[in-house]
């Protein structure tokens, strides 16, 4: 299968995509075509276990990788979760369910795709020929960045630097990713919000002059961004194997719909869904869940997407975002696969913050999608109400999720005929985070308490709700922060250069330069 630049100047395979991240002219690489999966073929996929749902559904897509070597890659990827399953559904009340995508060696959804990128980058190098040094960039609202880092520390041939949003991240994804050991990791907190972080980055991916650079150095840039498709394709399969759980479970019939809600800030997780949907899945509607920065929600309801507005920090860090970049990728669908016109809004929204989709294009995002978003405060009463009916305590993203996941089937509800006696289509809450991830927000919401220290508040999160505490985050008490600097968006690529000419341990390269201004040191 090839692969296609949004904004129409590149045509690619799959490992070329997946090396490569972004496409030449800033696009984002989307399939020719959507393969597709028959009733047969899920039916087959009910005896498969995780790893190999996920081989299936990917080498649909990456058709030049070996199918057996996906499969061992998958196995090994998840062999490192927590349980028997990867991706567990469990069953909250007749309707409703959350699929936990959190048992991940770094206690998030990105895990999922993370541990398994690794191998499909340096395959794709294999496929490519490419010989060069692996330069990975990442901005990260706080999960992607830890389980990057985790997926690629020590991988021979490839480096990795995250940059973060100074005080914008929680205080234990900071933790996480400052303590993260490797020869190759380096990871820089950056004065601005996420959005400042990912355009600075998108800045030097698009640059020729910082590519050509590189390349004399012997590096070829690559991310592990949701704009890179080997990020988003992993996320497709468990969409697919939670609704095979749904029919092996005996909950449904193989083509009933299905409905998920998933918390939205960068729109990748969402996006999976809706790939999967285009392949053949039941998906019935995706509701995208928002915080308090709902740009995502007013975009979906009027067609204007507009970045003037207040930027929030909440207890929901990874959706604190106004530039959902693949927010592109969907845009091209509807559109009609208008390359043209897509690169013109990207320009638009790069240099005046706006564009707009038509009448017709909005119905048809209309047709596949639902938007809410919640407050702060709602997000607390709904985590609190939650956890006193189902005993289940939920992340402060997933507690976005469920709020707007009940007022939609509220509103459904009301809406339907008295005399229509059919059941709502099953409602499928995607779970991101761990709430150990978050012990001080979800303390405060479930008991009211007011914790300043992290692991006080993992310590009694635990008392209270019994959830078994994560191995690796137990294990971060003490572990020292290896990485303390923070710089100014202007001038990461000069950071870049530093990592790549001294390395993690700080020691100058046989042949560069010595002096250097000092940097300084993150509070």
């Amino acid at each position: 299968m090839y692969f296609l630049s949004t904004r129409g100047g590149q045509k690619v395979t799959g490992a070329q995509a997946i090396v490569q991240g972004i496409a030449s002219d800033g696009g984002l690489f989307v399939p020719e075509t959507f393969p597709k999966v028959s009733s047969q073929e899920l039916n087959d996929m009910l005896a498969m276990n995780y790893p190999e749902r996920a081989a299936y559904v990917l080498h649909k897509y990456l058709d030049d990788y070996d199918y057996a070597g996906l499969k061992d890659a998958c196995e090994r990827a998840y062999s490192q979760f927590e349980g028997n399953d990867a991706a567990p559904l469990v069953k909250m009340d007749k309707g409703l369910y959350i699929l936990e995508l959190f048992h991940g060696p770094t206690c998030a959804f990105k895990d999922m795709a993370l541990t398994l990128l690794p191998y499909l980058l340096r395959e794709g190098c294999n496929i490519c020929g490419i010989k060069e040094e692996i330069l990975i960039l990442v901005a990260t609202s706080g999960d992607t960045g830890k389980a990057a880092l985790e997926g690629f520390k020590d991988a021979d041939g490839i480096k990795i630097m995250v940059f973060y949003p100074d005080d914008g991240v929680s205080k234990m994804q900071k933790l996480q990713m400052c303590t993260t050991g490797g020869n190759n990791t380096n990871v820089l907190a950056v004065r601005g919000n996420f959005d400042d972080c990912q355009t600075a980055v998108k800045r030097i991916f698009n640059s020729n002059e910082y590519k050509a650079e590189l390349k004399e150095k012997g590096v070829l840039l690559s991310s592990a961004n949701s704009i890179n498709f080997g990020r988003l394709a992993p996320q497709i399969a468990y969409y697919f194997s939670a609704y095979l759980d749904l029919v092996s479970s005996g909950q449904i019939e193989i083509g009933q719909t299905v409905d998920f809600t998933v918390p939205t800030g960068n729109f990748g997780n969402i996006l999976a869904a809706y790939y999967a949907k285009q392949m053949g899945l039941p998906v019935g509607r995706l509701v995208c869940a928002s915080n308090k920065n709902n740009i995502l929600t007013d975009f979906i309801k009027t067609g204007r997407y507009d970045c003037h507005r207040n930027f929030y920090k909440t207890m929901s860090p990874s959706m604190d975002i106004l530039i959902s970049s693949n927010l592109e990728r969907l845009l091209f669908e509807i559109s009609g696969r208008d390359a043209a016109l897509i690169k013109e809004r990207m320009e638009n929204l790069s240099r005046n913050g706006v564009y707009m989709v038509t009448t017709e294009e909005l119905k048809r995002i209309g047709e596949s999608f639902y938007a809410g978003c919640t407050n702060e405060e709602q997000t607390v009463e709904c985590m609190y109400d939650f956890f006193c009916e189902y005993g289940y305590p939920l992340d402060t993203h997933t507690g976005v999720a469920m709020n707007v996941a009940e007022g939609y089937m509220s509103a459904c509800k009301a809406e339907k005929d008295p005399k229509d006696k059919t059941p709502l289509p099953p409602m499928v809450v995607v779970s991101t985070a761990s709430p150990y991830k978050f012990p001080q927000d979800v303390l405060y919401a479930l008991t009211g308490n007011d914790v300043k220290d992290s692991f006080k508040g993992i310590k009694r999160l635990n008392l209270l709700t019994a959830m078994k505490v994560p191995k690796n985050l137990q294990e971060l008490r003490y572990k020292e922060p290896r990485f303390k600097a923070v710089a100014d968006t202007k001038d990461l690529y000069r950071e870049v250069l530093h990592f790549l000419e001294v390395g993690t341990d700080g020691i100058v390269a046989e042949g560069t330069a010595k002096k250097r201004a000092p940097r300084k040191k993150a509070e």
